[in-house]
């Protein structure tokens, strides 16, 4: 379940004009400092962010199912979905539906939470950006220099200027 501060900064989010990305972030962040306190671990980075977007679908976020088996599932569910709604509301029970959660509570338990270091988001932030094409880099960034306003323009900016400085000088 996630914090309802977290619900709190995705709506603000939104109101921004921000992508359903980045307000999922919010609880993806949530999910990785979870996994920092030891509330439950992750076998891999990858898991950690999946968890917080799948926290973000159920409180409403729009954030689209990713790759070629979204597609294609979406296609046989919409065929299949009146045929078994009946039998699925028979069978799944709130009893299973318990055992599933508590199981999967018990498993995550037991992973590490090396996945959430900052290595780990680093490494997994470089290779999700290399799969990229140079021009979805360039839009995104172009968005996100449109969203941000002008203080947090300006604070880019003197960020930026720092940095370049910093470089200068070693």
């Amino acid at each position: 379940m996630p914090s309802k501060s977290a619900i709190q900064r995705a709506r603000r989010d939104k109101r921004e004009g921000k992508s359903p990305s980045t307000q999922a972030g919010e609880f993806v962040r949530e999910e990785i400092e979870h996994v920092r306190e030891g509330k439950h671990g992750a076998r891999s980075t990858k898991q950690a962010i999946a968890i917080g977007l799948s926290e973000a679908r159920r409180a409403g976020v729009d954030v689209p199912a990713k790759g070629k088996a979204a597609k294609k599932s979406t296609a046989k569910r919409s065929t299949a979905k009146k045929a078994t709604a009946k039998q699925s509301a028979a069978r799944q029970s709130s009893e299973t539906k318990a055992t599933r959660s508590r199981a999967a509570t018990k498993a995550l338990k037991k992973e590490g939470s090396a996945a959430a270091s900052k290595r780990a988001l680093s490494r997994q932030g470089h290779e999700a950006a290399s799969q990229r094409t140079a021009a979805d880099r360039s839009a995104a960034a172009r968005k996100a220099a449109r969203t941000k306003g002008a203080a947090g323009r300006s604070a880019a900016a003197k960020k930026a200027a720092r940095t370049r400085a910093q470089r200068a000088g070693h």
